[in-house]
């Protein structure tokens, strides 16, 4: 189910995000990938020789944690004969916390695509870099819009639209100038066109042809321009096949992608930048009517018709991060239950005036998830980088229901 796809890449990517947090005081925090083939045993034969070799060390208080992370990592690895079908990957290592204390962390991840090499690494830092770049967006298109005047080259990345080159030509205006023969300055425009229009193939090329994550090509401009330039022999043979479809726009320039981009809805309608923006517009439609319509938004008021299973479909900004934690006190057991954006601080008793033991800290994404499970409510994660989400997230706090029916 594209829901539970969703709430996996999203787990992953906090987690990511978590282990960025950490630092270490040397180069004490270890990461290894597995690939899917390579024996465990294998791998415990060569943290063996890693935990040998630390012993070496002249820091003594690295030397120690080094070996501890080494002995850890092993004793996790015990319980696998061969990788999951992704192989593993594992971060284990002292992350300094207040003053001069440090604190073991230990996390094994399931990556959602096949680990390529085997890698151990051993740092001040998690090595991450192989993971983020499994979370990028796997759905790329090219964009293209072109005329006489300019031409912009740009990428389609999930919802973002990225403009990688514009280019300007130099190619004259079609009036007869400074005494020249009609027929001598058409072929001057003629061949400043061809000019110009070599230069932005030679770039569409080169830009193109270096993304292996590109799906499809999209080509737009005013008039027969573009149809001119893809007749000629401008685009590499392999991008010619990646044309998707030809558009008419009024622009070329940054704009003139946002309008290839729209015009290309329909051709486009699977993908997520036009899913979220029905989904979104289905709400606003409905937050506009004068009884308020099916929809509600805010944390609480959400809340409350998730937990009485009035939702249909659950929308959550993805750049929302807010944790649901629950104080106890430990004199007189009262529970606090509150969402805390940002780092949490302490909290007192309001009838013993005592600090209060943080006895659970949740994602509030993954809470939302865990009750919308129990009513077969649709969840979807809304990007915050186009411009209807990023009015989602500013204006409706990034939580919202579009409801089952009227509570």
């Amino acid at each position: 189910m594209e829901s539970d796809e969703a709430r996996r890449k999203y787990e992953f990517q906090r987690s990511l995000e978590e282990l960025e947090k950490y630092e270490g005081r040397g180069t004490e925090l270890i990461s290894v990938y597995i690939p899917p083939k390579r024996p465990i045993s294998d791998v415990i034969s060569y943290l063996r020789e890693e935990y040998g070799t630390s012993a070496n060390i002249k820091s003594k208080s690295t030397r120690k944690n080094v070996m501890s992370a080494i002995e850890s990592i092993m004793s996790r690895l015990k319980y696998f004969r061969m990788p999951p079908p992704n192989g593993l990957v594992v971060f284990v290592g002292h992350v300094i916390k207040r003053g001069d204390q440090t604190e073991m962390v230990s996390y094994v991840l399931e990556p959602p695509e096949p680990v390529q090499s085997f890698i151990y690494k051993c740092d001040s830092k998690f090595y991450l870099e192989p993971l983020k770049a499994m979370l990028g967006e796997k759905d790329v298109y090219g964009l293209l819009v072109i005329d006489r005047k300019e031409a912009t080259i740009g990428f389609l990345k999930g919802t973002r639209i990225e403009v990688v080159k514009h280019l300007d030509s130099m190619v004259p205006s079609k009036h007869h100038q400074g005494g020249q023969s009609s027929r001598r300055f058409e072929r001057l425009i003629e061949l400043a066109v061809h000019e110009f229009f070599k230069k932005v193939g030679d770039k569409a090329n080169e830009v193109f042809l270096a993304e292996e994550k590109l799906k499809g090509i999209l080509i737009g401009g005013p008039g027969g321009t573009k149809n001119a330039f893809l007749k000629g022999d401008y685009l590499h043979h392999e991008l010619k096949k990646k044309i998707i479809e030809i558009f008419d726009v009024g622009y070329t320039d940054e704009y003139g992608l946002q309008e290839l981009v729209n015009k290309a809805a329909t051709t486009l309608q699977n993908l997520e930048v036009f899913k979220e923006r029905e989904l979104l517009q289905r709400f606003f439609r409905e937050i506009r009517k004068p009884d308020g319509g099916l929809a509600t938004y805010g944390e609480k008021e959400v809340r409350e018709a998730l937990e009485k299973g009035a939702v249909d479909t659950l929308l959550i900004s993805e750049n929302l991060r807010r944790y649901r934690v629950t104080w106890r006190c430990p004199q007189c057991g009262k529970e606090i239950r509150e969402t805390v954006k940002g780092e949490i601080t302490e909290k007192m008793c309001p009838d013993c005036n005592i600090p209060m033991d943080v006895i659970e800290k949740k994602d509030l994404i993954e809470e939302y998830y865990d009750i919308a499970e129990q009513f077969n409510t649709k969840v979807e994660l809304i990007s915050s980088e186009s411009e209807e989400g990023k009015i989602f997230s500013n204006a409706f706090g990034g939580i919202a229901a579009i409801l089952r029916y009227r509570q």
